[in-house]
């Protein structure tokens, strides 16, 4: 069996922007991201102040999550600058990425977020797992009713980021595709 997707957003899950003290939380890392230079992350792009962009990670997210058993995709606007400013943070390799290109922050009529669509082509049937701190009930039931594989939509709060219990809840989902083969 191939591993299934983990499709991985940025800002939220593996960067708590949303903590509520204004300090780095334990155990992650400040990094400052020139926005003079092109990177875009989700929460406000390129400033015409052109204050650096605060980002908080933590280190061992990257190991847990390379041992969760899946393949690893980011989802997320930072799209292919990801590798460039959060894999070497979080100790990860260059990892493919989601090309959203048209569907970049279009809201969508029926409320199912703008991401939603193009994680189902890219996944292809094969699958996922998208972790992200803004989905919601109709983009579950649109992932339901047009992916032909199975797919968890997990959400993470912004204010904390990736815990222990949302990298348990990926081991359980990625197990139970295939109980004969342990993932570690």
């Amino acid at each position: 069996m191939n591993r299934p997707l983990l499709f991985l957003d940025v800002d939220g899950p593996l960067n708590p922007y949303a903590a509520e003290s204004e300090k780095c939380p334990s155990g992650y890392t400040t990094l400052r991201v020139p926005q003079d230079d092109g990177a875009y992350g989700e929460r406000g792009g390129l400033s015409a102040r052109r204050r650096p962009l605060l980002v908080w990670l933590n280190p061992e997210h990257g190991k847990a999550l390379l041992g969760l058993g899946y393949e690893l995709c980011w989802a997320t606007t930072w799209m292919d600058d990801a590798n460039r400013w959060i894999a070497p943070v979080l100790g990860l390799p260059e990892l493919p990425f989601v090309d959203f290109g048209g569907a970049l922050f279009r809201d969508r009529p029926d409320g199912v977020h703008w991401k939603t669509v193009p994680l189902i082509d890219y996944a292809d049937g094969r699958p996922f797992a998208w972790v992200d701190d803004e989905q919601n009930d109709l983009d579950q039931a649109y992932v339901t009713a047009h992916h032909r594989g199975p797919g968890l939509l997990h959400h993470v709060n912004p204010r904390i980021g990736m815990r222990e219990s949302d990298f348990r809840t990926l081991t359980d989902f990625a197990r139970s595709l295939d109980t004969s083969q342990p993932i570690s």
